[in-house]
């Protein structure tokens, strides 16, 4: 079942925005996150519909393998046992799953010729006066990297957009990176200051690419799903 939009019913009946399934089989799915929806349940009453619940209710054997943050939208991977989230699970921890962003960003990032990737290696820290928010932290952080280059710069709106792909998974580390090298994310709530953050209506950030082996058969998978900004 490739690129499947699958309408997914609420418990109590009302019916969510279709949930977009680029494909399924007996060992896993590859869904589409939309911006503003959590992973997994949260606290309070209002934070208990989330993308694995919306999963469940079509693939009732659905597990979660890893998650964006809520605000980001883009490609997420679940699988379909126990056995197999186990395997997922170690192959995102060995770097053997590799995924792709799309950011839009605030100024003009460099172009490196030929197109070549440049790197963000800085150590990320949870900010506990802060909490939830990250930061960078050279003796108690740790050790964090992003690969990114810059697709293009847009003079009008000072704004660039870049390709990223983190090496390492620390919570927020897309956002605590170009933050920290004065490159906000267009529309963050947490690390952009209030001007950039009404630049836009949300998170300029998409997870568009997503390669892995599959678990069971190990053939080559690759998505890609274009962003919505």
């Amino acid at each position: 079942m490739a690129n499947e939009v699958l309408p997914i019913h609420c418990m109590d009946g009302g019916l969510h925005q279709p949930l977009h399934c680029l494909h399924a089989d007996p060992h896993l799915l590859v869904l589409a996150k939309p911006p503003g929806l959590l992973c997994v349940p949260g606290r309070g009453p209002d934070k208990q519909d989330c993308l694995s619940r919306r999963a469940q209710a079509q693939w009732a054997d659905a597990l979660v393998v890893h998650r964006l943050d809520q605000a980001t939208s883009g490609l997420v991977l679940m699988a379909r046992s126990a056995e197999v989230q186990r395997r997922l699970g170690r192959a995102f921890e060995l770097r053997q799953v590799r995924k792709r962003y799309l950011a839009v960003v605030a100024g003009a990032m460099p172009q490196a010729p030929d197109a070549a990737w440049s790197e963000i290696d800085l150590p990320i820290a949870a900010d506990w006066a802060r909490r939830p928010l990250r930061t960078i932290n050279a003796h108690l952080g740790k050790p964090s990297q992003t690969r990114w280059r810059t697709l293009g710069y847009d003079t009008a709106t000072d704004s660039s957009r870049v390709e990223l792909e983190p090496l390492t998974g620390r919570t927020h580390q897309l956002r605590v990176h170009l933050a920290a090298i004065g490159h906000p994310i267009l529309g963050d709530t947490l690390y952009a200051d209030a001007r950039l953050q009404a630049r836009a209506p949300r998170l300029r950030l998409h997870a568009t690419w997503l390669a892995f082996d599959h678990p069971h058969s190990g053939e080559p998978m690759e998505f890609t799903l274009d962003a919505p900004f």
